[in-house]
């Protein structure tokens, strides 16, 4: 197991919550009398971690960050999820799958995002290709706020494969376009699917587009003429969560 470091309340109590036997020792800012810090001290405290008292500028450069929250931890990477991984826990379901594709999303930024918001709409798994796009780091777990930790996310290499085994099991695929003939909220979005998000800027690459059964878009009222990846991502999976529980 590889070892690397996380950072922020979120993040680090989702680790000790779900995943504490996969963590080292933590440093927390001495100076700090944050009431939800000496809560997660208590919580490493009974997990028999270490606990490293550091002044703020120290934890800075454990984490490469100054925006560590006053906690830093140390954490050993669990192997990666591979596409067999992934047809397992599609295996397992026993409810229509509902899963994220980014293709070629970039900003660590975003893939928090985009993370923390699958995870609270209660998406599966979250894929995207390996090469030329942003992989799990500490800036993607702080920004995530402890969903990294929990959601399945499976980097791939050939993408356009994986869109293939997906449509030979069943599941539709959904990618947003501006060359859509239909917006979001004229789409079908129940039943086992994959909704595909595009690059920041470029949008999903030409592969990728003939890959999916529909295309879809977000109308647009303003004079802006797109949105941020994450924020998109959010308006189409909270439609699909809208449309999968019934709403009117």
């Amino acid at each position: 197991m590889a070892k690397s470091t996380i950072y922020g309340v979120h993040a680090v109590e989702t680790a000790l919550r779900n995943d504490a036997e996969n963590l080292g020792q933590i440093w927390f800012d001495k100076r700090s009398r944050n009431d939800r810090l000496k809560k997660l001290e208590k919580m490493a405290e009974d997990s028999g971690l270490r606990l490293l008292a550091m002044e703020s500028d120290k934890l800075d450069k454990i984490a490469g960050t100054n925006k560590h929250q006053g906690i830093v931890a140390e954490y050993y990477k669990l192997k990666a999820w591979t596409e067999n991984d992934l047809l397992d826990l599609l295996d397992g379901l026993e409810e229509p799958a509902f899963l994220l594709v980014l293709d070629g999303v970039t900003d660590p930024h975003n893939l928090g995002a985009c993370l923390r918001t699958a995870e609270g709409a209660g998406v599966h798994a979250v894929i995207a290709p390996k090469d030329n796009a942003a992989s799990i780091t500490p800036t993607v777990r702080k920004v995530a706020s402890g969903a990294a930790e929990i959601i399945p996310f499976v980097p791939v290499t050939n993408l356009a494969r994986t869109l293939e085994t997906l449509k030979s099991r069943g599941i539709w695929l959904t990618g947003t376009s501006d060359k859509a003939k239909q917006t979001l909220y004229q789409a079908e979005l129940k039943g086992s699917m994959a909704l595909v998000m595009g690059a920041e800027g470029a949008g999903i690459r030409r592969l990728t587009e003939e890959a999916c059964d529909y295309l879809i878009s977000i109308p647009m009222a303003g004079q802006v003429s797109s949105l941020n990846v994450s924020v998109a991502t959010g308006v189409c999976l909270y439609e699909a969560v809208r449309q999968r529980q019934g709403a009117v």
